[in-house]
């Protein structure tokens, strides 16, 4: 058993489909197909089951799978180990998300390592749902609830804060936004209920037992009817200087606090170029989290400043 096969076998099980194992492996996937079958005659029974929906694993498939990827890790150990890398990180790392932190945190924090380490490519996923490590989805995964099963690796790298908020347009028409249970008369928005793939994002279910009127399971979406002055929903305190014509509401009787954890392969662990990228990410996401609610606390203070003044200029 060769390790190009072995290559070739993660690949297809990874993609689950010869044509983007192809693409990945920059192999005509004519060949990735003579390779399976090479691989699945030394070993003597089928590795994937073909269907309309592509590739997937068979039990013996499935048992090859965990010796490939410790295959696979000691390569690139190896390579680690020989090359030295003591000094710039380099090849590709991806990163699955959800899209919060994929479009409000992420981006800065991977430029920056990238400024330091121009060889690094870095993927981004931004998906709203789980991502398989094992399965190499992602080499590493940012989530907001810690797994409990699998060889994984799990760090926590911060608490973050959620607040209910509205554009101003919004507020200046209905400012009959007081009390909690005055969202019983607001359109709120949110996520699609069906489509919440972590207990933990489920904000709304918390503190609102009427409909979400506009769902959708992207962040973006959300906060982009927000900002449209359609309706009130939860937004992450660190997206809202990105919104500035948002404003938090209720904020005495509505705060959230959340944490994002990361998540890797424990036999990552082995791999000194992962474990400084992950070091690297997590002190990043820390510190931009930070900076953001910092820096909307300011803006709060100034807001909260301005409008005191405007009411005593009112009163004279």
């Amino acid at each position: 058993m060769q390790w190009d096969d072995l290559r070739i076998f993660l690949s297809v099980a990874r993609e689950e489909s010869l044509s983007a194992a192809g693409r990945e492996l920059r192999v005509d996937p004519a060949t990735v197909g003579r390779r399976v079958a090479r691989l699945e005659e030394q070993i003597g029974a089928a590795l994937f089951a073909k269907s309309p929906q592509g590739y997937a694993l068979t039990d013996a498939g499935q048992r090859l799978l965990d010796h490939a990827i410790r295959a696979e890790q000691a390569v690139l150990a190896a390579r680690e180990d020989i090359a030295g890398q003591a000094g710039r990180l380099s090849g590709q790392i991806r990163i699955g998300a959800p899209d919060g932190v994929a479009n409000f945190l992420l981006p800065q924090v991977c430029a920056a390592i990238l400024d330091a380490n121009p060889d690094l490519d870095v993927q981004i996923v931004a998906l709203p749902r789980l991502f398989n490590l094992t399965r190499r989805e992602a080499d590493l995964a940012v989530t907001v609830s810690p797994p409990t099963a699998g060889r994984l690796l799990v760090h926590k790298i911060s608490d973050y804060h959620l607040h209910l908020a509205a554009s101003t347009a919004y507020l200046a028409r209905r400012p009959d936004l007081r009390r909690l249970r005055d969202l019983r008369d607001h359109r709120v928005i949110g996520y699609i209920p069906d489509m919440i793939f972590d207990k933990e994002l489920d904000y709304l279910g918390e503190i609102h037992e009427g409909r979400v009127s506009l769902a959708s399971n992207s962040v973006l979406v959300q906060l982009n009817w927000l900002r449209q002055g359609a309706g009130v929903g939860i937004v992450h305190d660190f997206a809202l200087p990105a919104a500035p014509e948002l404003r938090r509401v209720l904020t005495e009787q509505i705060s959230l606090t959340r944490g994002f954890y990361l998540v890797r392969h424990q036999d990552d662990a082995r791999l000194e170029r992962m474990n400084r990228f992950a070091a690297l990410l997590s002190d990043g996401v820390r510190q931009e989290v930070a900076r953001l609610e910092g820096k909307l606390d300011k803006m709060s203070q100034s807001a909260d400043a301005e409008g005191q003044k405007s009411q005593k200029e009112d009163r004279r």
